[in-house]
């Protein structure tokens, strides 16, 4: 899998939107946006401009307005993410990293039993 590109969180913000409701003009963009973030119209767009070099996003031109698209899914995006921190914080370990987050969670007996079901399942792969 190719290395991930940082992503600011501000552009993450950015292509969830995409992600949600795409393909988008950069206005539909910022109109998304306006009641989420307090951000100028251009910063949206310097977002979009590099998530596109970052070839997290493709942009066409279609009827003279800039169209953006992931070029990315959301699950690919969010494994390259897991995996990048898992490598800089764990070493790329997975176990110390499931039991820090449990350690820190909170979880509902119901949540407790998913993560059973999904040990068990793995391990019969």
């Amino acid at each position: 899998m190719p290395e991930t590109p940082n992503i600011s969180d501000a552009e993450w913000d950015v292509i969830k939107v995409i992600w949600d409701s795409g393909p988008l003009t950069a206005g539909q963009v910022v109109s998304a946006l306006e009641g989420q973030k307090h951000w100028a119209p251009r910063t949206i767009k310097t977002l979009l401009s590099r998530l596109v070099k970052k070839g997290m996003v493709r942009c066409t031109v279609d009827e003279k307005r800039y169209v953006y698209r992931a070029a990315i899914t959301r699950q690919q995006a969010a494994r390259r993410e897991t995996k990048s921190f898992l490598h800089r914080v764990f070493d790329g370990a997975l176990v110390p990293a499931v039991a820090a987050f449990l350690k820190e969670s909170d979880l509902s007996p119901g949540e407790v039993e998913q993560l059973r079901e999904i040990l068990e399942r793995e391990g019969k792969r």
